[in-house]
């Protein structure tokens, strides 16, 4: 199939083309020209390069239009059609022979050798020898800006001058005015085995349709000109026998069905589409106009800036069943995102799904080097894994980055369709090239990520991944292809002789800068990190003396927090001036998980905590806690000083210090610790104790047995069997201090003028009535919803929580506030019935008591 095609993008190895009705196809390398193929071929052979050989984007650039024959369609790994083109003459001018040739012609060339007065093009007709005069040229070659010389390989838009010796010599011209004014005519002799895309004649509208319309051209061939192309100022203009210009897009080879296009860009041989701008591509438009549907098609829409846009059948809702048809009537308006532009059709395409809508990314210039992102495992294969991140962008993740060590067989571990979560470690949009990676250390750290040399700074610490050991030391790589040395020396504080035989290719590491030479790509590096002086402007911000004083296990003080750290809040204790440093693990800023991460997240430098416990001071490190329950069972003596005091039976309050596939262990006050074997841990079978149990979780433990001489203490952690028998006043004194947490949080918010998102928080309170407005449904069965009262919170409710309500996207109804996530910014929402009532009947009640009142 012959087809008029626009370029789209230009890689080293092949051209991306716009072709008509939104499609896109692909013209690898070596389809370009017979010439351009022999000079790759010679290349490769020789090993080096040659001059006369150009890349692809050195001859070609977005908007060229050219004629492409279709030479096949592949079915991709994940099930999508892939359209391979050819712009080689031969096969595009198959149909032409020497016979046929006439003046006027409109044809495809390309340069196959550079001449002293012209060039030789090739046309791709057996016998026939194409000339292009120099000076049918200049005016080509100064319009372009490609340099003084046209070059082997470049196509070119050409019109026969002049025929010679019954077609065996042509003469050609490729000036920009003589190709513009260029017209197929009956005198050229067309025939529908040679008719070529991109030839503009006069056509004669035989019949007007809802879909298009039905044309005839040249005396005999007739055409039809789809609704796409139809020029949207006259689309509802044509009648029976109007003459006008028309292009031909396209030549069915056994149909023989010939499409054409009357847009105003394609009726002068030589010109380019309109392209869409930047900013455009990937923006939301909220109020889309419908300006037509055709229900085996699609829908026409008209965007915020008056352009036009079309959404295919399949992007106008999530599925087919939830297709409502009466949405898309004339002049309906709906919020849609442009996800694509046809050059050909000179359209915007959109999509009206949520998911698509509110997809993070939508094409490769979105994602950056460092950022996490979400992808379906589509292809296994020897170089690695194929992951897709969104239908039209995939990555790679190298067989040495499947996990934190070498997989001999990642097919027992990835399956085609697992959900991963992956790293970028480097971004080509122009290249459509996407790495990730999946080792858990990467992708989980919390440390700066290191693309570009100017960002290595001396003393930044950061994650990176051994590419080579060798006797001089470690080659480490991080993002972009960043690479440094760790010498020897500073590959341990000991001595180490082999260091291939301590580190291994695609081990993550943690390292830091020790030198860097951003001009040179040169990277010094060390494994020592503690080994270091601190740089000498901060060596005064340390303690300058040790710590003399010495606190009780137990004593209460209060504390002003100096500074942030990963692992915990750096503090001052006020009693002692300020001299004393300690610190509060984030585990311990409260009994509750949630909690911990919340207060950690609020609470800034200069704010005060009173009442903290001190739990253990060892000389400099002296660490507190703010858990109430440890604090209460601490001040009421419900704790064992040492192993000596413990018995069986006995119920203690502690906390998870580690969590083990086999069990947990608990550390309770003054440093005693027990185990609670996987059997003891839950009331429910476990499988997984990283399930049920997280480190730094406050736990009430009931000591099981003790064994003295080898000092181990046996725990239960069922609840059944750790109360201390008013379990309800237990549930609800444990509830009230969580109630109590979170209002400091929200006050903690309020006073610092947290933006809006935050204010919401802190106004949504569980048991509150919201109105909203259903936004869609994920593949799990929950929904989402919006409404002026959560702006900028994702509202959720789980398939359990939307009851028997049978809603659809744009639907408003009542729920329930069942939990306010502050760190995530989501609110947990429920529409079951019985809630809502239950709610409805507590309003009431307060009402009533009011009036009485």
């Amino acid at each position: 199939m012959l087809l008029l095609g626009c370029i789209k993008e230009v890689s080293d190895y092949e051209l991306v083309i716009s072709l008509p009705n939104g499609l896109s196809g692909f013209v690898p390398i070596t389809q370009i020209s017979d010439a351009y193929s022999k000079m790759l071929s010679k290349q490769v052979a020789q090993g080096e390069l040659l001059e006369d050989l150009h890349s692809l984007s050195d001859m070609y650039s977005p908007g060229t239009l050219v004629r492409c024959v279709v030479t096949s369609v592949e079915k991709s790994a994940d099930g999508r059609r892939s359209i391979k083109l050819s712009i080689d003459p031969k096969k595009v001018n198959k149909g032409l022979n020497a016979s046929a040739l006439a003046s006027g012609m409109l044809l495809s060339g390309f340069v196959s050798s550079v001449e002293d007065h012209g060039y030789l093009i090739d046309i791709g007709v057996n016998g026939t020898h194409a000339f292009l005069p120099r000076q049918k040229a200049q005016n080509y070659i100064k319009a372009v800006k490609r340099g003084p010389d046209l070059k082997i390989g470049q196509n070119l838009n050409c019109v026969i001058v002049e025929v010679k010796n019954e077609g065996r010599v042509v003469r050609l011209s490729i000036d920009r005015s003589e190709v513009a004014a260029s017209l197929a005519t009956e005198r050229q002799n067309w025939t529908l085995s040679n008719l070529l895309p991109g030839l503009v004649v006069k056509a004669r509208v035989q019949k007007v349709a809802p879909l298009g319309i039905k044309v005839s051209f040249l005396s005999s061939f007739t055409g039809i000109v789809d609704f796409m192309h139809m020029d949207p100022e006259k689309s509802m203009n044509y009648s029976p026998d109007q003459v006008m210009k028309a292009c031909i897009l396209s030549v069915h080879p056994t149909s023989k069905v010939v499409r054409l296009t009357l847009r105003q860009a394609f009726l002068h041989p030589g010109g380019s589409p309109n392209q869409l701008s930047n900013d455009r591509m990937g923006a939301v438009v909220e109020d889309s106009t419908v300006k037509a549907f055709y229900k085996q098609f699609g829908a026409v829409f008209e965007l915020d800036d008056g352009t036009l846009a079309f959404a295919r059948l399949k992007h106008l809702s999530k599925t087919r069943k939830s297709f409502k048809p009466g949405a898309f009537k004339t002049g309906c308006k709906h919020k849609c995102r442009i996800i694509d532009y046809s050059l050909m059709d000179e359209m915007c395409i959109v999509s009206l799904k949520y998911q698509i809508i509110e997809a993070r990314f939508l094409q490769y210039q979105d994602i950056h080097t460092g950022d996490v992102v979400q992808g379906k495992v589509f292809a296994l294969k020897p170089l690695g894994m194929q992951v897709k991140v969104t239908d039209g962008i995939k990555g790679l993740v190298p067989s040495m980055h499947l996990a934190d060590v070498i997989l001999k067989q990642p097919e027992k571990k990835y399956n085609i369709g697992d959900e991963v979560r992956c790293r970028v470690l480097e971004c080509s949009p122009a290249g459509r090239k996407l790495i990730l990676t999946l080792k858990k250390s990467l992708v989980q750290s919390k440390l700066p990520v290191l693309s570009n040399y100017e960002d290595a700074k001396p003393g930044l610490i950061t994650h990176g991944f051994v590419v080579c050991a060798r006797e001089f030391g470690c080659i480490v790589k991080f993002y972009n292809d960043v690479k440094g040395l760790v010498p020897k020396n500073e590959l341990s504080p000991e001595p180490i002789s082999c260091p291939d035989k301590v580190f291994h290719e695609g081990q993550v590491v943690k390292v830091m800068v020790l030198k860097c030479e951003p001009q040179q790509e040169r990277l010094l590096l060390s494994f020592r990190l503690s080994s270091k002086p601190a740089p000498e402007d901060k060596k005064e911000c340390t303690p300058k003396k040790k710590q003399e004083v010495k606190y009780q296990i137990g004593e209460m003080v209060d504390v002003k927090v100096l500074k942030k750290k990963d692992n915990g809040l750096e503090v001052s204790v006020l009693e002692d001036e300020g001299n004393v440093i300690a610190l509060i693990p984030t585990v311990h800023l409260s009994d509750f998980v949630a909690n911990c991460k919340l207060l950690w997240h609020c609470l800034q430098e200069g704010d005060v905590l009173p009442r903290v416990m001190c739990l253990s001071d060892k000389g400099e490190h002296i660490i507190l806690s703010r858990k109430s329950a440890v604090i209460s069972a601490v001040q009421e003596e419900q704790v064992v000083r040492s192993f000596s005091e413990i018995q069986p039976g006995m119920l203690l309050t502690g906390y998870v210090r580690n969590v083990m596939p086999f069990g947990v262990f608990v550390e309770f006050p003054f440093g005693v610790t027990g185990l609670a074997p996987k059997v003891s841990m839950s009331d429910k079978f476990v499988t997984d104790t990283k399930d049920h149990f997280v480190v730094g979780q406050t736990v009430i433990a009931k000591v099981m047995s003790i064994d003295e001489e080898k000092q181990r203490v046996l725990l239960n952690l069922k609840v059944s069997e750790c109360s201390s028998g008013d379990s309800a006043a237990e549930s609800f004194a444990l509830l009230n201090q969580y109630f109590k947490e979170v209002k400091e949080i929200r006050n903690l918010l309020r006073r610092r003028g947290e933006p809006s998102m935050a204010q919401g928080l802190c106004e949504l309170v569980p048991g509150e009535e919201l109105q909203l407005v259903m936004q869609g449904v994920k593949e799990d069965g929950s929904a989402l919803f919006s409404g002026s009262c959560v702006k900028g919170l994702t509202v959720t409710a789980t398939c359990y929580h939307l009851g028997d309500k049978n809603i659809v996207p744009g639907d408003k109804t009542k729920a329930l506030v069942l939990h306010v996530d502050a760190l995530t910014s989501k609110v947990y929402v429920s529409l079951r019935e019985e809630l809502l009532k239950q709610r409805a009947k507590q309003v009431c009640v307060q009402c009533l008591d009011l009036c009485v009142s």
